[in-house]
């Protein structure tokens, strides 16, 4: 197994110095998310051969590895050209994982939830590109369902994981969307839900979260009434409601062995000790 940081509330250090930061956290792993010199939201990456090499330099200087890397494109996007433009970024990051000897990427579902039939076949015409230059270059791919994807709800989301049908790509709980996972239902069984995913499930992602459907739905009160807004936080653990004794003991009986990444990103003005927080809580529950 192997606990990971995802960096984003050091993104405004220089990629060298976030390694480095990391590395004095005590973290073995990074799960590099987007950053705007090297891997921006949607965009084309920024990432060239001196850009690499820097990242690898300080890879090898600490002793950090890359557990993963996470890139965010509208693949799923029913706009065709924005659809074509992902498919493009995609390939090039794919370039970039080879070149960082990174043999895991995992994103979301993207589209959007209005138009999901349209987004789900824009979704397997990228696949259709996509998968053949995965298999080639050895790079596995985990999937997971976000708050205002085409597909955003557990079950149907481990479905479509098991649809593409090949070993190497899994499915990815999100734990800062537990309460959007299970979909209308006031009721909230984490256990459930990851057990559903089974043999799939090789990535988590840990952060706490409030039930947005608590109070009947009162928890939060947004304007206009009926507005389609998302909402979800990534927390420390025990900030928020997520069932923690559910969660890790679920990981724990299904003998996970894959990539938990610690993903909390409300604390940029305390995120050290947020980041050695989680590190320790994690480590714990994980070897315990």
């Amino acid at each position: 197994m192997k606990i990971a940081i995802d960096p984003y509330m050091f993104r405004g250090l220089p990629i060298t110095e976030m390694v480095r930061t990391v590395a004095d956290l005590g973290y073995e792993y990074i799960e590099l998310s987007p950053r705007a010199e090297f891997m921006p939201f949607f965009q084309h990456p920024r990432a060239d051969d001196a850009r690499v090499a820097e990242l690898r330099g300080a890879l090898r200087e600490t002793g950090v590895k890359l557990s993963s890397i996470l890139p965010l494109y509208a693949w799923s996007s029913p706009i065709e050209q924005e659809r074509r433009d992902a498919v493009r970024y995609w390939k090039r990051m794919i370039e970039v994982a080879v070149e960082l000897d990174v043999n895991l990427m995992n994103s979301e579902f993207n589209g959007r939830p209005e138009r999901a039939a349209e987004s789900e076949g824009a979704f397997w015409r990228s696949m259709e590109e996509l998968l053949p230059i995965f298999e080639r270059e050895g790079i596995a791919l985990n999937l997971e369902a976000h708050p205002d994807d085409f597909c955003e709800v557990n079950e149907p989301a481990v479905d479509l994981v098991r649809a593409i049908n090949r070993p190497w790509v899994n499915y990815l709980y999100c734990a800062p969307h537990t309460f959007h996972l299970s979909g209308e239902d006031p009721g909230v069984d984490v256990r459930r839900m990851m057990e559903y995913a089974g043999d799939k499930l090789q990535h988590v992602h840990i952060a706490d979260s409030f039930n947005h459907k608590g109070s009947s739905g009162l928890r939060y009160i947004l304007n206009p009434p009926g507005t389609p807004a998302r909402i979800h936080q990534h927390l420390d653990i025990g900030q928020g409601e997520v069932d923690w004794d559910e969660f890790f003991g679920a990981l724990r009986d299904l003998d996970f062995d894959g990539v938990a990444t610690v993903c909390v990103f409300a604390w940029e003005e305390r995120a050290r000790e947020s980041s050695e927080f989680m590190l320790k809580r994690v480590t714990q529950e994980l070897a315990s």
